[in-house]
């Protein structure tokens, strides 16, 4: 931002005009660092896994591995934390005492979705479909006539664990859900965008092939167990997401937007966690990157931020690196520490102008950082009012 030395107000300035050309190319091979891994990292699962690789490749160890062997922790020591393979907590030791306080900074990893209940599978006029239901704050109509993929895990009745990644290689089938034809859906028309599309019609097709001996459910059933070793009661216990197909394409003729399914919350967890492991020296405080789970959903159960798994954590590294541990310098690291909770948050845009917060108070495309001071609804109900 340009400061107007007339007056105390900054004014916007678009940070293309301020970018050298070696400024430019830094920023263009960092967006393919990011363009790659947002392709491959379309689950939390997945996040977590990568985010884990590229830690071991800077020098990160388990923190179980401490924890096993009562190692005790230094300055400049970089540890991870899995939790149930899908929150990940990366730490690098500081010079100071944890009692001073850390530098946090954290993001989410999950990203609104379609996930297979429990016993999906089912037959109608002779097609084969998912059963879905929807997890966190979808907009519907947005899920249909969209080509989709399928990722997650599967558990068999012998405790073997089947990886499933169907719909991104280009030789991998993709599913959809069925709109209705335009001169079909008079009566959908006149419904609102809420209601047009039900979450209970958020079915997957999934297969339609039969022969005479086999209905298109068995038909199905025989190619599942073929090719991925997996039967209909394997499904109770599996975690499966539906996610949109396709990878990272830039966006716009000047290639200067990055388009592709989950910014919201993983541009974040990208940056948090690329800031910590490039790292060269040993930082003041210690320095804590957290990609976690469940924010969609309102960062429930065991993965979310709303268990102790962030407090347990630190008072892990408490444990391995002070000379005694107390709840009280616990207590004192979290006092002490500052934090950037990094999320998303809303662009001015032409198409809807409406919505803009007036007077200068909505973000702009280009314009570097946006620094939330609140958030809330109705008076800043449920608010983080920053200090």
């Amino acid at each position: 931002m340009a400061k107007n030395k007339n007056t105390l107000v900054y004014e916007k300035v678009n940070g293309w005009e301020q970018v050298t050309a070696g400024d430019e190319k830094k920023i263009r091979s960092f967006s393919e660092d990011y363009k790659g891994f947002i392709s491959a990292a379309k689950t939390e699962r997945l996040c977590h896994d990568i985010g884990v690789d590229l830690a071991k490749k800077k020098g990160y160890s388990d923190l179980e591995d401490y924890i096993a062997s009562g190692k005790k922790l230094k300055a400049g020591d970089k540890v991870y934390y899995s939790v149930a393979g899908k929150t990940l907590i990366l730490a690098h030791m500081g010079k100071e005492s944890l009692e001073d306080g850390l530098r946090v900074i954290g993001g989410h990893t999950d990203s609104p979705r379609l996930d297979l209940k429990p016993r999906p599978l089912y037959e109608d006029s002779d097609m084969v479909l998912f059963d879905t239901h929807y997890y966190g704050g979808i907009r519907k109509y947005q899920w249909v006539a969209i080509p989709l993929a399928l990722y997650g895990v599967i558990i068999t009745a012998d405790g073997k664990k089947v990886n499933i990644a169907i719909g991104d290689d280009p030789s991998d089938p993709i599913f959809t859900i069925t709109d209705l034809l335009p001169h079909l859906a008079k009566d959908q028309s006149k419904k609102t965008l809420a209601d047009g599309i039900t979450g209970e019609g958020l079915n997957l097709i999934i297969s339609s092939q039969k022969d005479k001996k086999r209905s298109a459910k068995e038909f199905l059933l025989d190619i599942l167990n073929e090719k991925y070793g997996i039967c209909e009661a394997d499904f109770i216990r599996a975690e499966i997401e539906v996610v949109p197909a396709g990878q990272a394409r830039d966006l716009g003729f000047d290639r200067s937007m990055v388009l592709a399914y989950g910014h919201d919350d993983r541009v974040s967890a990208y940056t948090g966690m690329r800031a910590i492991l490039d790292l060269k020296n040993t930082p003041k405080y210690t320095a804590v990157c957290i990609l976690c789970d469940k924010e969609e959903i309102g960062s429930v159960g065991s993965t979310g931020m709303e268990s102790y798994v962030f407090e347990n954590t630190i008072a892990e590294l408490i444990n391995l690196s002070c000379k005694t541990y107390s709840d009280l310098t616990l207590r004192r690291c979290l006092k002490r520490s500052k934090m950037l909770s990094a999320d998303v948050n809303v662009l001015h845009d032409p198409n809807y102008p409406e919505v803009s917060s007036p007077n200068n108070n909505a973000a702009s495309l280009n314009c570097g950082l946006v620094l939330t001071k609140y958030y809330g609804s109705r008076g800043k109900g449920m608010t983080n009012d920053a200090r």
